[in-house]
């Protein structure tokens, strides 16, 4: 998808109304089904997080998703491909703000340079009790990166067009922190994995272009 094809959509993105849970749920595994739709998050007192689903053109003006690889760590989400962002703090008003500040603090993208298009459907995550609001977001041209070397590996940019693509959908048996060899719904380009929480956030966006004849 170029720039301009982009561009011409970004008033029926900012209008349109949510895919929601539906769309999250054709990429989440069966565990997170079941759970989702019996969770009582009031009970549960999850915390609360923001991440930016953040697009930008290319030097060809193709359109890029960014994604980071997260290091390896002690912890649920240790060397995962996910979006940039992180929890709640009480310095920053509202979840928008976390999502800049983090995207800030862990890849270098300038708060001031980020159009939010659209908030998108919160996600639960059980194993974390995060309870994460994604927001679609872009910049004029591709960021220059500065990564928090304690916590991004590297940056992973893959073109809008294949994100929107059924091609790289499929499933896999991984092994995590917290179970061994589940079946999990992923998006797969070229040797790049994603699954869980963010490729439930993938999905919604694909259906949110679809929604607008993308």
């Amino acid at each position: 998808m170029t720039l301009t094809s982009f561009e011409e959509l970004v008033p029926k993105i900012e209008k349109i109304a949510l895919p929601g849970i539906e769309a999250q749920f054709k990429l989440a595994p069966e565990i997170t089904k079941k759970l989702g739709r019996k969770i009582n998050l009031s009970k549960r007192n999850p915390k609360h997080a923001a991440v930016l689903s953040l697009l930008f053109p290319d030097n060809n003006n193709e359109m890029q998703m960014v994604f980071m690889l997260r290091k390896a760590y002690e912890g649920v989400h240790s060397n995962q491909i996910g979006f940039p962002g992180g929890k709640l703090e009480k310095e920053d008003g509202d979840l928008k703000i976390t999502a800049l500040r983090e995207t800030h603090e862990e890849i270098g993208v300038v708060a001031k340079d980020v159009t939010i298009l659209k908030k998108m459907t919160e996600v639960y995550i059980p194993p974390s009790n995060f309870l994460v609001v994604p927001f679609l977001g872009v910049v004029s041209k591709r960021p220059k990166y500065i990564l928090e070397e304690k916590e991004v590996e590297r940056i992973i940019e893959i073109p809008l067009k294949h994100v929107l693509s059924d091609e790289f959908i499929g499933t896999k048996i991984i092994t995590t922190s917290y179970a061994t060899n589940l079946e999990v719904p992923v998006f797969e380009f070229q040797e790049e994995v994603i699954w869980g929480a963010t490729a439930m956030m993938l999905s919604e966006i694909k259906d949110l272009f679809l929604s607008v004849n993308y």
